[in-house]
């Protein structure tokens, strides 16, 4: 049985201690930036990939494009060991708010259009060639 005694030292312990995402250094912004292929295919059998390009300044913003539209606004942030990037693009009816996450080799993100009523769940991995 633990008493008020022994669980004193061990809440110590454990506040003492870093968290997990703490003692994973980030991805450098470099890792995110280039060239990307967006896999948007709802059906493994029926491929569908557009493009996307991001440019990530040492100021923290994220300029280049995705689904053919400029990103109009972008924000990255390297923490808790990730690299993560959130920009707005349009289809000229309205806002589609984008963020995503590096994996490994590969981005794994979510695109929301209100205006169309759906979230998309996708990702990218680097183009062949």
């Amino acid at each position: 049985m633990i008493t008020a005694l022994t669980a004193l030292p061990l809440m110590l312990l454990l506040q003492a201690q870093p968290a997990p995402s703490a003692q994973t250094a980030a991805p450098a912004p470099a890792a995110l930036s280039g060239a990307w292929s967006v896999d948007l295919s709802v059906d493994p059998a029926q491929p569908y990939r557009k493009p996307m390009n991001l440019v990530l300044a040492a100021d923290g913003t994220v300029t280049g494009d995705f689904y053919d539209s400029e990103i109009l606004a972008g924000r990255w942030k390297a923490q808790h060991g990730r690299l993560c990037v959130a920009f707005r693009t349009t289809d000229g009816a309205g806002p589609y708010h984008t963020a995503a996450c590096l994996d490994g080799n590969k981005v794994e993100g979510q695109t929301w259009a209100e205006h169309r009523n759906f979230v998309f769940i996708w990702t990218a991995d680097r183009p062949a060639g």
